[in-house]
């Protein structure tokens, strides 16, 4: 397994209209992001807040190349970016337990804090699909290249983690500095990695290692 030091590239927020955040995603020009109440929309590049959702977002958020997914309690809202309104909701698998959010190939992927997996699901339905066993908290969960990604937080410590997506397996660890932690994650598709700060209001952007 590789290990290293995160290399963190450039802080966003904290933002006054935030608290926390909760989960990250990317849609190709903006990264929004979760904070309780309300959906962000950040510039990436000047680092300005373009414009928000008023929507319950309570953990991990995705987006699948036309519509957002938002973890509110225990359910999954599907919300067309463009209005703003919710267009379906399903079940969540952990009942409230979940964190992480990602889109990857026709599925939606849910991280478990508590209980330490990733699952699978029919982002129609909620049925799960599979599901993948961690050795750590689960939080933000994304797929890039092929390659799949998930933040952990315990206490004072917090990684992001390159794993199998058959077995589970750790093959990278990106050491986060203390109290730093990991409460969402999403890919640009390139070389950076966006992690949500949670309580500390901030987006952080993280080299990709090749």
């Amino acid at each position: 397994m590789k290990k290293s030091h995160a290399e963190i590239i450039r802080e966003y927020g904290p933002f006054d209209d935030a608290p926390r955040v909760n989960g990250v995603t990317f849609d190709g020009r903006h990264v929004w992001f979760a904070s309780g109440e309300k959906l962000h929309a950040l510039d990436p590049e000047s680092g300005a807040q373009v414009r928000t959702i008023d929507v319950a977002s309570h953990a991990g958020t995705a987006f699948d190349g036309r519509y957002l997914y938002q973890i509110a309690e225990d359910r999954i809202h599907k919300i067309d970016p463009e209005t703003g309104k919710v267009l379906s909701t399903i079940p969540a698998p952990g009942n409230g337990g979940d964190s992480g959010l990602a889109w990857c190939e026709g599925s939606l992927w849910v991280g478990q804090h508590r209980g330490r997996k990733i699952i699978e699901i029919d982002p129609e339905t909620g049925a799960i699909r599979r599901s993948i066993e961690s050795n750590r908290i689960v939080t933000g969960v994304t797929w890039v290249d092929g390659e799949l990604w998930h933040g952990t937080w315990e206490g004072d410590e917090s990684d992001v983690r390159r794993i199998d997506p058959v077995t589970g397996e750790v093959l990278e660890r990106l050491e986060m500095p203390d109290g730093a932690g990991v409460s969402g994650l999403e890919s640009d598709g390139r070389d950076r990695l966006f992690a949500g700060g949670g309580g500390s209001g901030k987006v952080r952007a993280i080299r990709r290692p090749r």
